[in-house]
């Protein structure tokens, strides 16, 4: 039976290297489900896999977008369906691996089919953020969808933005659209969740944001600054190092605002895969355990 090994799990886990060492035991490439390492400019505040990395294992979906294409959960969704009809051809097994939690739902249950935002909309609630805030927007989405109001993340501009867009162009709620019916999947699918205990995360989390700044993370986002009000721009690192740049916070500032945001976060992600009961947790240092775990896969 085909089969999809979905290696997933918080930032800072250890899924890289966790995913080499499982795809060099198959021999099989790795499906990037990060979406935002499909940006080739932000390679040192993604953590995206070293060009090495990439050497020593075939990515797919890693450094292949530009921040100005636009790209979303439903697009990734076509494009990997399309990549496994493809590598199902030749290898029994595939590997895609990432936080991204919607980017990895889509791809294993399926994604609800909503209308196409068209460009002079899209503008205008661009320019109605800029000038009315966020606040305001979510104001209206609580009057044209109480629904959806109740459960968006309404510190999330592009999710308020986009569930609006959708009222307008529709004249009906984004929530009409939300149908959640999970998909069948002509493969297998195998989770394998990854974690640590909360302390280590933690400090490896705060480690790795000192590396990011050693390997030059502050002129990468200098290098970014123009395209700020891009949304693969609206992202733990660079919004942090922006408001340093504005004169907003020190750099000190800005690093410690980094780690606390990106733990955040990780508490986010945890949140979101432990609703899911299909997931088999592990120790990423349990390298032979997971491996043994995947070959005794019928």
């Amino acid at each position: 039976m085909n089969t999809l090994i979905v290696i997933l799990g918080p930032t800072g886990v250890g899924k890289t290297e966790l995913s080499l060492q499982v795809a060099e035991h198959l021999g099989v490439p790795i499906i990037n489900a990060d979406s935002r390492q499909l940006f080739k400019e932000l390679p040192i505040g993604t953590a995206a896999p070293t060009v090495a990395q990439r050497q020593r294992v075939k990515h797919y979906l890693t450094a292949c977008k530009q921040l100005s294409d636009y790209y979303n959960a439903s697009m990734f969704e076509e494009d990997v369906l399309t990549l496994l009809d493809k590598l199902f051809e030749t290898h029994r097994f595939a590997l895609m691996s990432g936080g991204s939690m919607m980017y990895i739902d889509a791809v294993c249950h399926g994604i609800d089919e909503l209308p196409t935002v068209d460009d002079t909309t899209r503008t205008w609630m661009k320019q109605r953020l800029e000038e009315e805030g966020l606040s305001a927007l979510a104001e209206e989405l609580r009057k044209l969808d109480p629904e959806h109001y109740k459960e968006v993340d309404r510190n999330n501009p592009r999710r308020v933005v986009h569930a609006l867009e959708i009222c307008h162009i529709t004249g009906k709620p984004y929530s009409s659209y939300r149908k959640n019916e999970k998909k069948q999947r002509p493969f297998r699918i195998v989770k394998i969740g990854l974690n640590r205990e909360r302390e280590v995360l933690y400090r490896r989390i705060n480690e790795r944001v000192l590396k990011m700044m050693e390997q030059g993370l502050v002129e990468e986002a200098r290098r970014n600054f123009l395209y700020r009000h891009l949304n693969a721009l609206n992202t733990v690192g660079y919004k942090e190092l922006f408001e340093y740049f504005d004169g907003v916070t020190t750099l000190e500032e800005a690093v410690a605002k980094i780690q606390s945001a990106t733990r955040r976060y990780c508490r986010k992600q945890l949140t979101w895969f432990k609703r899911d009961d299909t997931i088999r947790w592990f120790n990423p240092d349990d390298v032979e355990e997971i491996i043994k775990y995947i070959d005794e896969l019928s």
